[in-house]
């Protein structure tokens, strides 16, 4: 039987591994999440959307296609678009589906060759320059007042 300063000391070192205990199982986890390295960013950032052999040279098609989206830990696979424009055998560029001002999806209008805005009536080069910027007033599909 411990008698005296014996049993104090005894209790004052099972508080005291037991705080460590604790620090160390809290500390632990949170020192490796913020010393860790990043996770690395795949390098793969082009995908395959259509065969080059298929589209017409010279003339934007609009490509409806499926890519994996990382957001945080989960991965989501999603459709999105882009217009690809064939301009040699080997070579094409594509343009993203969304204006420049307002994000709206453009189209293109084959009897003026380019690309129009419904939601503000700018228009776009096939590849992609702004010939006419925003214009007040000519929205389709919504009442200013």
């Amino acid at each position: 039987m411990l008698q005296g300063p014996d049993r104090r000391n005894f209790l004052v070192l099972a508080i005291q591994g037991l705080g460590a205990v604790i620090a160390g199982a809290l500390g632990v986890p949170a020192l490796s999440y913020l010393f860790s390295p990043a996770k690395t960013k795949n390098d793969a950032t082009w995908i395959d959307v259509a065969d080059l052999a298929k589209l017409p040279s010279g003339e934007p098609a609009e490509i409806i296609f499926s890519r994996k989206r990382v957001d945080g830990w989960k991965v989501v696979t999603e459709k999105t678009s882009a217009w690809v424009v064939k301009t040699g055998e080997t070579e094409a560029f594509a343009l993203a589906p969304a204006c420049t001002h307002l994000g709206c999806a453009y189209h293109w209008k084959q009897e003026s060759k380019e690309f129009t805005c419904p939601c503000h009536a700018s228009s776009f080069s096939i590849d992609g320059k702004v010939q006419a910027g925003p214009r007040r007033g000519r929205w389709t599909g919504m009442n200013r007042g």
